[in-house]
């Protein structure tokens, strides 16, 4: 059975799609910890992030770098926070989040509430960037 994210990257559920290539795909999280919560997936199924090959996650973390650049740049923040936890979706992962202190980065916290209008603004606002 395919992954939640394997079925978004396919297009079975919608999603507020930032950036693809051929092997990766960034997507804003619908359960935002902020304003901008980014996912990035590689588009093949592998549960854990350190079973990758060495050469797929260089190149997942540099795609992951541009999409961090274009979320720095559309919503205001100190920096990119980055978060590997893989524990929620059996799908390998990243999470890019806008910070202004170490306790944004906290999982546990209230999370951002967004109306459709407010996720594809902010979308667009990430896109507009890349």
């Amino acid at each position: 059975m395919a992954t939640i994210f394997s079925r978004i990257i396919a297009g079975e559920i919608p999603c507020y799609k930032i950036a693809e290539n051929d092997k990766f795909f960034a997507f804003m999280d619908i359960n935002p910890v902020a304003k901008g919560h980014t996912l990035v997936v590689p588009k093949w199924e592998n549960d854990y992030i350190f079973a990758l090959e060495d050469d797929e996650i260089a190149e997942m973390m540099v795609f992951a770098k541009k999409v961090a650049k274009a979320i720095e740049k559309a919503i205001p923040c100190k920096r990119i926070g980055v978060a590997v936890i893989g524990l929620e979706v059996p799908h390998a992962h990243i999470h890019l989040i806008p910070i202004t202190t170490e306790g944004d980065l906290d999982f546990k916290k209230e999370h951002v509430h967004l109306t459709n209008e407010e996720f594809l603004d902010i979308q667009k606002r990430i896109v507009e960037q890349l």
